[in-house]
């Protein structure tokens, strides 16, 4: 199986300019950590490790209940995402060190990272497994049910971010497994359209994935659900096509993507009987939400520039909101390095580097999702970063079209 990066590319496929050659020098000149004489490129080398915790956390609320008596921690997975999370987050502090460009190759290489994704996969299914015989066996009220699900469904939109990392290689088997992953939230479509669609899109008013300013979250959902559904089965079917093709061929991505969702949801039902479908829906969906809300922040309001053909401009540093905030980036394998990842999309997650030319977001995308949740709070603390980023330029910017005459006469334009 080709890499979905490589299939079906149209013109306007960016790439990396000459100036963003430099990420953040502070940064890449910064020390590496040494271990007797054998130097050490990524001093988080072991951190890393850590990411497991996050699909096994939906393991947690039983036992917390189990040596409490607390009905209360059903709900850690609202709790740790949205209270610990950023909590720490804002203690520990920013990461501040690029991996060196000598050790790139070298780390790009190392399969021991690699296998730590890989690894995500069976403890995501394993934690699945075990919610859905508390849900059906044990003695939870419909509240505890709620709060069980919802904190699986945060583990199910963290298995999504998984799939990212693994999907974006050329090898057959990270194909397969990024499918696997999305199979729990029924969001197999993610792996086209990511790939084939945000990518070249990014960061410009036709990309269901780029939030607007002016956009509220709530209007955002809806849009990028069916926009990026819409997307992804577009440019599969001309994929296909292409190659001579039916849709439903066995090489449509997103069937098998689908496939593997059906036989889960089926199995799981097959076994603990219909009364686990609720539990199975509120996951997917709560899964889904926070996947989009990440996206939501990732590249609100930037807007990629035409020429005088009506080509975007290149992708750039500057065309994606980040964070180097170590304990969020470690559970989201350096998703927060948002825009190296989207100037070079084949490198992987411990090569990923910060740049001085991107947008910082105040916070983690921990803190900034439950800030997206409420509009106005959102936009106090974002719409004016935005106007800084473009010195003061709204023109410049991805305007939600309901909100454009409006925020064009508050802020104006400065030309």
């Amino acid at each position: 199986m080709a890499s979905p990066a490589s299939e079906d590319v149209p013109t306007t496929t960016a790439r990396a300019p000459q100036q963003a050659e430099n990420p953040r020098s502070r940064r890449s000149e910064g020390p590496i950590a040494s271990v007797g004489r054998r130097v050490r490129p990524d001093a988080k080398r072991y951190l890393w490790m850590l990411g497991i915790l996050a699909p096994a956390s939906a393991l947690l609320p039983s036992q917390l209940v189990m040596q409490t008596g607390l009905s209360i921690f059903w709900w850690t997975g609202p709790m740790i995402f949205f209270i610990l999370i950023p909590v720490v987050d804002g203690l520990v502090g920013e990461d501040g060190n690029n991996p060196p460009d000598e050790a790139i190759e070298t780390l790009q290489n190392d399969h021991y990272y690699r296998w730590l994704t890989y690894l995500f996969i069976p403890v995501q299914y394993i934690s699945l497994w075990v919610v859905c015989w508390l849900w059906t066996y044990g003695t939870l009220s419909p509240i505890d049910k709620l709060g069980q699900a919802i904190s699986l469904g945060l583990v199910a939109g963290i298995s999504i971010n998984a799939a990212h990392e693994i999907g974006h290689r050329s090898d057959t088997l990270e194909g397969w497994l990024a499918k696997i992953a999305l199979a729990q939230t029924f969001y197999g479509h993610f792996y086209v359209e990511h790939n084939r669609g945000h990518h070249v899109r990014v960061a410009t008013p036709e990309d269901p994935a780029s939030a607007r300013m002016g956009e509220t979250i709530y209007r955002f959902f809806p849009r990028t659900v069916a926009g990026s559904m819409r997307s992804g089965w577009i440019l599969e079917t001309r994929r296909l096509a292409l190659a001579g093709r039916k849709w439903w061929s066995p090489r449509n991505h997103i069937l098998q993507a689908w496939m593997f969702s059906l036989l889960i949801f089926a199995g799981l039902i097959a076994f603990f009987g219909w009364g686990i479908l609720p539990l199975i829906l509120i996951q997917a969906v709560v899964g889904i939400m926070l996947l989009e809300a990440v996206n939501y922040v990732e590249h609100y309001g930037l807007l990629r520039k035409r020429d005088d053909k009506g080509r975007y401009e290149s992708i750039r540093p500057a065309h994606s909101w980040n964070s180097d905030r170590l304990v969020t980036n470690i559970f989201l394998y350096h998703l927060q390095r948002h825009s190296d990842h989207h100037a070079y999309p084949g490198r992987r997650y411990q090569t990923l580097r910060s740049w001085k030319e991107a947008p910082q977001l105040p916070y983690g995308y921990a803190t900034m999702v439950v800030a997206a949740l409420f509009p106005p709070l959102w936009r106090r603390v974002m719409d004016h970063r935005l106007l800084d980023h473009v010195d003061g330029r709204i023109e410049d910017l991805n305007l939600a079209p309901h909100k454009r005459r409006r925020l064009i006469a508050r802020y104006g334009v400065d030309r």
